[in-house]
């Protein structure tokens, strides 16, 4: 498999519409995104320069200029969208913090919030919160002012945020480590007794100020957020996928920030299956596999969870038969939820789906397909 993507597989993900920007047609994260800005800007009356980039940017920036380490696992072509030798699509919108930094340099302001929001690229699972091309925020403060930028201004920061998009909301920290920041932590918000994480943030690390062209007299704080998750608690949005429906039911309601209205829901489909994997693999290995696999009709997959991982060495020989396996493979029974957001699917409709994931995921030689009769 090449290293890079196809200029089919590019044209495909740059089709992808970003639904935090206005040109492409109004969303409901255009006015999350605006909250947050306007919430910091009334609170500190600094300077905002938007920077909202390529989604093709260089490794340099998505990665060393970041302060990521040469040989730190992020890089492998697993979890990163290479174009060429020098270019990705951005898996972070970090990644468009180092030339927001350099523009800063070289035009300088004493006190600005550089707001970098977009559609960036991830591995990761499949569930009701998670999708391979979210939607991020970077808020960076970067200022010059006598004294330096300390956790004292990150908890206001945090704290500004919290009260202007989720009132109310209890949030707590902990203690997280970023190459780009010092004192980094993760935001939680309690909802309903559940911890869910929003946000990392830490005090901007004066290395990547450094590299960017601003000397020690600047300092700042970092912050990014998952803008797709902020939505989805500020409305009440159960699913992710709802949030690129085009059910007119369903996107209408996705043009302001009152609650949620949910549409009839269409009948879940289980469909369990059992197959053979690499010994590393993880749910986000295979979230990707799916993906992939099914292309637009993975919106029809509303979850993909492994509900067992068993070393295949430990299975008697008529399972490795069975499924085809090696010894150094692992055997995963896969929970797969099919729920289309539109449409009833029918039985042969999961069965097939059933199939193509089972197709994409199974590294066995021996396979047992659902009957489509």
């Amino acid at each position: 498999m090449s290293a890079h993507l196809s200029a089919e597989q590019l044209a495909h993900d740059l089709s992808i519409r970003d639904l935090t920007d206005p040109p492409a047609g109004p969303h409901a994260l255009q006015l999350v995104l605006g909250h947050a800005v306007d919430a910091l800007v009334d609170r500190w009356g600094c300077q905002v320069r938007w920077c909202r980039g390529e989604r093709a940017v260089t490794v340099g920036d998505n990665y060393d200029n970041l302060g990521y380490h040469p040989d730190d696992v992020t890089r492998d072509t697993r979890y990163t969208r290479y174009v060429d030798g020098r270019r990705m699509l951005r898996s972070h919108s970090s990644a468009l913090v180092p030339a927001a930094l350099r523009a800063l340099a070289a035009e300088p302001a004493d006190d600005v919030l550089l707001v970098c929001p977009g559609l960036v690229y991830r591995r990761d699972s499949i569930d009701r919160m998670h999708t391979g091309t979210p939607h991020q925020l970077d808020l960076w403060r970067v200022t010059r002012r006598p004294d330096p930028m300390t956790t004292a201004d990150l908890d206001e920061m945090v704290k500004t945020l919290i009260e202007a998009l989720l009132p109310g909301a209890k949030h707590r920290h902990e203690d997280r480590v970023h190459p780009y920041t010092l004192s980094g932590r993760q935001v939680d918000v309690d909802r309903e007794g559940e911890w869910i994480e929003v946000a990392e943030c830490g005090l901007a690390h004066p290395t990547v100020l450094e590299r960017a062209g601003l000397d020690a007299s600047w300092s700042g704080l970092a912050l990014g957020m998952g803008l797709d998750r902020m939505l989805m608690l500020l409305k009440g949005i159960p699913d992710i996928r709802i949030l690129r429906s085009a059910e007119p039911s369903v996107a209408g309601q996705m043009a302001d920030l009152t609650p949620y209205r949910p549409v009839s829901a269409m009948p879940a489909i289980r469909r369990d299956l059992s197959g053979a994997v690499d010994c590393d693999d993880l749910a986000e290995d295979l979230g990707d596999r799916v993906r992939d696999a099914l292309g637009p009709d993975s919106d029809c997959v509303e979850s993909v969870e492994i509900l067992t991982e068993t070393p295949c060495r430990q299975l008697p020989p008529q399972a490795l038969e069975r499924l085809g396996a090696s010894p150094d493979q692992k055997n995963v029974l896969l929970k797969v939820v099919l729920r289309h957001l539109e449409r009833t699917l029918t039985d042969l409709d999961a069965n097939l789906l059933r199939d193509r994931i089972y197709a994409a995921v199974h590294q066995g030689s021996a396979h047992q397909w659902a009957s489509t009769s």
